[in-house]
């Protein structure tokens, strides 16, 4: 059988996760319209007739302003560097520039073969796809070149089919039906940062985590209590929001999208903490799964 691993890089807010949801066709990645949501490398796995290909959604390659930003592109580095095929996915409308240029400078990409998602075509217009194309084509010539709307799942099939005649003869790194490494813990954490993002806009995107300080399985419903950091108190009062409506809405979304995800029910506490630059501390960068480890 075909099979191992395939890493999907690129810039943060190109579609990234949504195509690794689509490949899947399960929400393992959970998807905003804000930069930088993907923190962590994550593993969905797919299983066709002959194949098991094991996709890698990454952190969005950025200039890094903090350590968090500087452990994330590690993330996407070491997982490039040790795929057996890479995805670049790009933004088909806009025009190649600086970012695109300091994201090639600094992968390492030479080692496995090369597939280039060029996705939101839905938004771009043919002739500049075209130049951006060429672009493309004049730095990387050996790779192969796709077209998607990821967020309809347009030509992932066909993806799905030039990775696996790129893919080497191989084991099931998996068996069984487990669609993605990630565990409960993990997907409550995602989740619960997912609503705060959506409901929280631009205000404090950036300066969020959440950690799990508790889960009693044997509640009926299962009690989780769990905490979204900030870094500044100012950012606290506007994550709570008046008379405690916004950590209300959080904790009602997440609640909601908690249990279809686990399949049970559940009793969710949400409370906020205020830890100074936490995204440049070690310890907190280790404490919240923000640290590179490789797979």
């Amino acid at each position: 059988m075909k099979s191992g691993f395939v890493t999907i890089l690129g810039h943060p807010n190109v579609g990234k996760s949504t195509i690794l949801n689509g490949l899947i066709n399960r929400k393992i990645s959970i998807v905003t319209d804000k930069s930088q949501t993907t923190r962590n490398v994550i593993k969905g796995i797919y299983r066709g007739e002959n194949c098991q290909i094991i996709f890698i959604d990454t952190p969005g390659i950025h200039k890094p302003h903090a350590k968090l930003g500087e452990e994330m592109n590690a993330m996407a580095y070491s997982s490039a560097h040790d795929a057996d095929v890479n995805i670049l996915v790009v933004d088909a409308s806009k025009p190649f520039g600086e970012g695109d240029q300091y994201l090639l400078d600094h992968l390492d990409i030479k080692n496995a073969p090369l597939v280039i998602v060029f996705n939101k075509i839905d938004q771009a217009r043919i002739d500049r796809v075209e130049k951006l194309k060429a672009i493309y084509k004049e730095k990387l010539p050996e790779s192969h070149f796709i077209d998607t709307v990821a967020s309809e799942k347009f030509n992932l099939d066909l993806l799905i089919k030039v990775v696996e005649n790129l893919l080497p003869e191989g084991p099931e790194y998996y068996p069984g039906e487990e669609i993605t490494d990630k565990d409960e813990i993990f997907q409550i954490k995602e989740i619960i940062r997912e609503k705060a993002l959506n409901i929280l806009r631009d205000e404090v995107p950036h300066s969020i985590a959440v950690y799990v300080n508790e889960i009693d399985y044997e509640a009926k419903p299962m009690h989780i209590v769990a905490s979204i950091i900030v870094e500044k108190d100012s950012q606290k009062g506007i994550v709570i929001g008046s008379g405690g409506k916004r950590i209300k809405l959080i904790g009602q979304k997440a609640r909601q999208s908690i249990e279809k995800q686990l399949n049970k029910h559940i009793y969710l506490e949400l409370f906020v903490k205020v830890q100074s630059d936490w995204r440049n501390d070690d310890a907190s960068l280790e404490a919240y799964g923000y640290k590179n480890k490789k797979k």
